[in-house]
């Protein structure tokens, strides 16, 4: 289920500071990302962006399309960036970026922007964020192939519910097949 609107949260009113999460419908922007979370007192910027590809197990995909609980993906997003701020206290900014709807191939549907005082901090925090989404924020995709066949899929992270892993990049999915009316 869909709603037709972006939801945007701040936490702070100083630029670049705080947290920064938004799901909407609009194409997303990596420099803007990046902005939302650029201070002064920030000596590294870590960035995750998750595009669409054009291929997945020798399919042509032509389109990502996605939807979601705004609401509660929103709070969810929120519930990350506290955990970053408890797990890297030195953290300055923080942005949680979801397109919902259709995102054409190479464009992005979640960006991920995370500073902080030393690179250290902003690479683990950024690597947590985009696994503990895809894990925990109540977001799904349909993943539409040249054809007009398109199949749900799972993020095994959400699945297993496996929101404290280690490694950003060990991700399996779970293709659910659906029939096309």
């Amino acid at each position: 289920m869909t709603d037709a609107k972006t939801v945007t949260s701040h936490s702070s009113t100083e630029s670049g500071r705080g947290d920064f999460v938004e799901v909407g419908y609009e194409p997303l922007d990596n420099q803007r990302a990046v902005a939302l979370v650029t201070h002064p007192s920030a000596g590294a910027i870590s960035t995750f962006v998750g595009t669409t590809r054009d291929n997945f197990q020798g399919k042509k995909v032509v389109r990502l399309e996605y939807e979601g609980y705004t609401t509660m993906a929103v709070s969810e997003l929120r519930k990350i960036c506290d955990t970053i701020r408890e797990k890297w206290p030195d953290v300055v900014g923080v942005a949680l970026l979801h397109r919902l709807g259709v995102v054409e191939v190479a464009e992005a549907s979640v960006i991920v922007a995370v500073s902080s005082p030393h690179r250290r901090e902003a690479l683990e925090a950024c690597a947590f964020a985009i696994d503990t989404l895809k894990a925990t924020v109540p977001i799904w995709k349909s993943e539409q192939y040249e054809g007009d066949t398109r199949m749900w899929k799972e993020n095994i992270e959400w699945k297993d519910g496996a929101a404290a892993r280690s490694s950003c990049c060990g991700s399996k999915r779970v293709m659910v097949p659906v029939e096309h009316k």
